[in-house]
């Protein structure tokens, strides 16, 4: 088998992989991109462990066991950031990436008290 027909597909799959993590505003999209990117890794994977296992007569296939925990490392990583973009898209209403940067809480509203708390100053009483 020649090796390069399923590098140059890896390196296409990963490329479309990054320009949608750069260029894309949607989370999920985001998301999706990054397991492009991951699938690009797999296949560059078990290429090279059949290119191995003909050329050295390789019988452990350490390219599918590695395969193997990419595809679990990226389902986990799959349920927990769709758990947070759910949580985003709840308390902001968007899950647009550009919209998280910020996050930090700033300080006290214009209602909050001056130690930050949630009752409002006291108001000075007029002179008489």
């Amino acid at each position: 088998m020649h090796l390069a027909y399923p590098a140059v597909l890896s390196v296409l799959l990963f490329c479309t992989g990054l320009y949608g993590v750069l260029a894309r505003r949607n989370a999920i999209l985001v998301l999706m991109s990054v397991e492009l990117m991951l699938n690009a890794v797999n296949l560059n994977l078990v290429a090279f462990d059949v290119w191995l296992s003909e050329a050295a007569r390789d019988t452990l296939h350490s390219g599918q066991a590695l395969t193997l925990f990419t595809i679990a490392i990226a389902a986990a990583e799959i349920g927990i950031g769709l758990a947070i973009v759910l949580a985003v898209y709840r308390a902001r209403g968007t899950s647009a990436v550009d919209g998280l940067r910020d996050t930090a809480e700033t300080g006290p509203g214009p209602l909050d008290g001056p130690d930050g708390s949630g009752t409002p100053a006291p108001t000075p009483k007029a002179a008489a």
